[in-house]
């Protein structure tokens, strides 16, 4: 027996960037070499398996080891495999977050390969024709202003599907529709933040891309934060939902 989704209250314009990085910090400080083991070997595992059908479960683990240093309890490695025990609702989440994206990417990059070709066609001894190239050129910037916009909202929409399944047991596609919901009425911080986790990234890749992996803790940290700003603690006291009615029977 699930959560009724529509139950669930959240606040709005909640999310405080800055205020999420320091505490997302705060949070993993006193266990950050062992969350960056977690958040590596999580990521590494859910890159094997196409279409997050590892990732899904590896972000769960990864956001439930989160959600238990934010109630002081210590986290042990194995915490991270636990995201297994919500794996077929992860899964969906993972489906519905990659499938749109490539909707959104794979036509951009099919745009660019005739594109070329189109462009090479009118080609004369003198190289490239002026206006095709240009032609081209500006179709390109629309269409990757068009793809990174979709691509943003899309993030920003899933932003707290995994930890709505972790948090409070909702099943894939309810944690999805809530979470589009509650980011959506917190547009503007959960996208402020999703920069600075970027820049921080940014600073990671600069660093021979060694560097993003002591980062992402840190910003994973901060977006865990985050859904607590926007849907505040579960009623009850444990981390985990409570079990079904029915296995209180006698």
């Amino acid at each position: 027996m699930f959560p009724n989704p529509n139950y669930l209250e959240f606040s709005r314009n909640a999310v405080k960037p800055i205020e999420c990085l320091k505490r997302g910090w705060d949070v993993i400080k006193d266990q950050y070499w062992l969350f960056v083991g977690i958040t590596l070997v999580g990521v590494l595992i859910g890159s094997v398996v196409p279409f997050g059908i590892l990732m899904g479960p590896m972000m769960c683990g990864i956001y439930l080891a989160l959600f238990q240093r934010q109630h002081g309890q210590m986290v042990e490695f194995g915490t991270l495999f636990k995201g297994f025990d919500y794996f077929g609702n992860a899964v969906i989440v993972a489906v519905l977050h990659v499938i749109p994206a490539m909707i959104i990417i794979v036509p951009f990059y099919v745009f660019i390969f005739f594109g070329q070709f189109m462009v090479l066609a009118t080609s004369g001894h003198d190289g490239p024709n002026p206006a095709a190239l240009l032609s081209f050129f500006f179709v390109f910037l629309i269409g990757f202003a068009i793809m990174l916009i979709l691509l943003i909202l899309l993030t920003v929409g899933f932003v707290f599907a995994y930890p709505l399944v972790v948090d409070r047991g909702l099943p894939g596609l309810d944690a999805v529709k809530l979470s589009f919901k509650a980011a959506l009425a917190n547009f503007w911080g959960v996208l402020g933040l999703l920069l600075l986790n970027g820049l921080l990234s940014i600073v990671g890749v600069i660093f021979c891309y060694v560097g993003v992996i002591f980062v992402l803790p840190i910003t994973l940290a901060a977006l865990s934060v985050a859904y607590r700003q926007v849907f505040g603690e579960p009623t009850y006291t444990s981390p985990f939902p409570p079990p079904p009615p029915s296995s209180f029977a006698a």
